[in-house]
This record gives structure tokens, C-alpha cells and sequence, in this order.
């Protein structure tokens, strides 16, 4: 095998590997956070109101940091006043996140508010942050 044979074997593959890899990537940098909370652990709900006009979403998710969480639903109210309850159910460890979540309806919904329902998971780890994010 010579040298061009030899580069033309390993390239492809890399290529390959590479090309996979690039729409992940790509996706990944499609989500905008919408804001933030801090889980109270003498409450058992927050609300995240997103600010600006840049307020049409397709999905959401979100990251919990510095302490576990039981985040039991969502509610999400869109700008016509309509709510819509999302069932999470999902015990959420620090620094991990949820399922991405699709919002009923077809096409870009605008949202109003988003109330986090939860259940505070370590009392003497610190609050939990919750940072809540959308794509389009």
C-alpha cells in the first residue's frame, strides 16, 4: 500500500466520524437560555419569566446545578393566556438535565411563563439553580 492508499484508508473513516458528529453539534448550539431560578427549599414552586421578544419556542429544557432535584411537572402559560401542564416526574441529580421537552401545537409557541413544581432533594447541599432553555 502506498502512501496516498495508506491516507485515502484513514481519512475516510475520520471523515465520516467527523460529519456524524457535526449536526449534533450544531443542534446542541441552537438552545438559548430563557432564565433562571434558584429552588427555595422552603417553597415547592418557582416561575421563570422570559424577558425580551425572542420568546418563540419549539422545545424546552433544563439544567439543574449545585443540588439535586424533584422536579414533579411544568406549567407553561403562552402569551394567549393558554396553560399547559407538563408532567416531568423526574428526579434530576446536580449538574445533569432534564428531557427535552416539546410543546404541544405545531410551530413556535410564545411563552408567557414557565412554574417549576419541585420537590427540593438535598436539604444540606445547597439550593438547587434551574436554568431553563429553548429552542426554536
Amino acid at each position: 500500500m502506498n502512501f496516498i492508499q495508506g491516507f485515502a484508508a484513514l481519512a475516510t473513516p475520520a471523515f465520516l466520524i467527523l460529519s456524524l458528529a457535526t449536526p449534533v453539534q450544531a443542534a446542541a448550539g441552537n438552545w438559548r437560555v430563557i432564565g433562571r431560578t434558584e429552588a427555595n427549599f422552603g417553597n415547592d414552586r418557582d416561575v421563570i419569566t422570559p424577558k425580551g421578544q425572542n420568546d418563540n419556542y419549539r422545545r424546552l429544557k433544563f439544567k439543574v446545578s449545585d443540588a439535586p432535584l424533584n422536579m414533579k411537572h411544568m406549567l407553561v402559560t403562552y402569551d394567549n393566556g393558554a396553560p399547559e401542564k407538563i408532567d416531568v416526574r423526574q428526579n434530576i441529580g446536580k449538574d445533569q438535565e432534564s428531557r427535552v421537552i416539546d410543546l404541544r401545537g405545531s410551530g413556535k409557541r410564545s411563552l408567557r411563563k414557565v412554574e417549576f413544581w419541585y420537590e427540593t432533594k438535598g436539604v444540606f447541599k445547597g439550593k438547587a439553580d434551574v436554568t431553563l432553555y429553548g429552542m426554536k
